[in-house]
């Protein structure tokens, strides 16, 4: 018996050097689908970062009871940035291998395991528990992003508004009412990390009827969804987004980790330079939703990037002019700043790929380079601090990276599509 000759395999080419060919637009969702859909997506996106920002709060407590030395307790913030950037290569893959609802609905029950892994009595146990939670939020944070392109086609903007929204809320919650609950319920520091995975509950039980209601696509759509894209790392237009997520993830973790104690060391006290972080966080709210609503207005992605970065480094220049006594305004600034970078971050893994494939790929690449790139800031702004003694410096540090964001930024900004190879199967 003769055996058929396999079929040839097709190299699809995306230039990022000319505009995207003009192409209908897929209606996606609607109706009460996409209500709920949208509903499931906020859902997801708020518990992000509570679970991994409950811990700074508790650091102190922490690490008196469980006798772990300083660095050994930061290391329960650090390691879901590395496991952010290192695990994202690995969301496409799961994404393909059982869609992306079932793997989202993966992503909360890993983020629940990972919480209830924390209750018990151990170290051991407290940091496994921690990459399990940072594995479930690094898959999420790759394939959301790809079934907002996927479903809201026409209202990517406004969808990426409310998940980076959702982002910066649920950063700011946590923050906020975690020591308030610990406080009125008397509850120890175990107890009190794992109320937030009743949050991760509630998404996984909204979010159960999306992966029982998903329509499945026609059998040639299918096998053309499992297959990857690739040769992304050749495309400059993917390395400019990946920068520009890189550096505005650089910028918000390392000021995050050490403004409270500029602001300390400035005269201020600890309660309230505590609460001018969790005050840049609600501002970051507002630039966050903000930024995609409005970019295809009068302002475009580009100009927006711009102003992101001028008002972070008027608010820098303005710490060390008058840390103290300027620090509402500062932080205002900084916030509105730091929200509209990250928003734009996610609109332009959004944006520069033609299609839901393609989002996954980029947004694996962008977060792998760009977390772990983040991973690094807080350690090397530490590190300047100590070498300086003293703020102006590492500031300083902060001021001068703004530069080559803005400049990857209008790159990433430019009205094109990444530029990949595709291997497409025989009709």
């Amino acid at each position: 018996m003769r055996r058929e000759a396999p079929a040839p395999t097709a190299t699809v080419a995306r230039d990022d050097d000319a505009t995207p060919p003009a192409r209908p637009r897929p209606a996606g969702v609607t109706g009460r689908r996409a209500l709920l859909l949208g509903l499931g997506v906020v859902l997801l996106a708020l518990n992000l970062r509570p679970a991994l920002v409950a811990v700074s709060p508790l650091a102190d407590t922490i690490r008196d009871d469980s006798g772990m030395s300083a660095a050994a307790t930061s290391l329960l913030t650090a390691l879901p940035l590395l496991c952010f950037g290192l695990l994202a290569p690995v969301a496409p893959r799961l994404g393909r291998r059982f869609g992306t609802e079932r793997s989202l609905l993966g992503t909360m029950a890993l983020i629940c395991a990972g919480t209830a892994l924390r209750t018990l009595d151990s170290v051991v146990a407290l940091f496994a528990g921690t990459v399990v939670i940072g594995a479930g939020i690094a898959v999420a944070n790759v394939l959301l992003p790809g079934l907002i392109k996927r479903d809201f086609p026409a209202r990517a903007g406004l969808m990426t508004g409310l998940y980076s929204m959702s982002l910066f809320g649920g950063a700011a919650l946590a923050a906020g009412v975690t020591l308030p609950v610990r406080d009125a319920t008397g509850m120890d520091w175990r107890t009190t990390l794992a109320c937030w995975g009743a949050l991760a509950l509630l998404a996984l039980v909204v979010w159960l009827p999306q992966v029982r209601s998903y329509a499945r696509v026609g059998a040639a759509a299918a096998r053309q969804a499992a297959h990857p894209v690739r040769g992304l790392w050749r495309s400059p237009l993917a390395w400019q987004v990946t920068a520009y997520m890189g550096l505005q993830s650089l910028n918000y973790y390392a000021a995050a980790a050490w403004l409270p104690t500029l602001l300390q060391d400035s005269g201020m006290g600890a309660g309230d330079a505590g609460w001018m972080l969790s005050f840049s966080s609600l501002l970051g709210i507002a630039g966050s939703f903000l930024a995609p609503v409005v970019v295809g207005g009068r302002l475009g992605s580009g100009a927006l990037a711009a102003l992101g970065a001028v008002l972070c480094a008027v608010a820098y220049a303005g710490l060390l002019a008058a840390p103290a006594g300027g620090a509402y305004v500062w932080m205002s600034l900084l916030g509105l700043g730091q929200g509209a970078a990250i928003s734009l971050a996610l609109l332009f893994i959004v944006q520069r790929a033609p299609d839901a494939r393609h989002v996954a790929q980029l947004s694996s690449m962008a977060q792998c380079f760009g977390y772990v790139l983040a991973a690094t800031g807080p350690a090397v702004l530490g590190a300047v601090h100590d070498a300086s003694h003293d703020w102006t410096v590492p500031v300083v540090v902060l001021l001068v990276l703004l530069v080559p964001q803005v400049a990857v930024g209008l790159g990433a900004a430019r009205d094109r599509h990444v530029r990949g190879t595709e291997e497409a199967p025989a009709a």
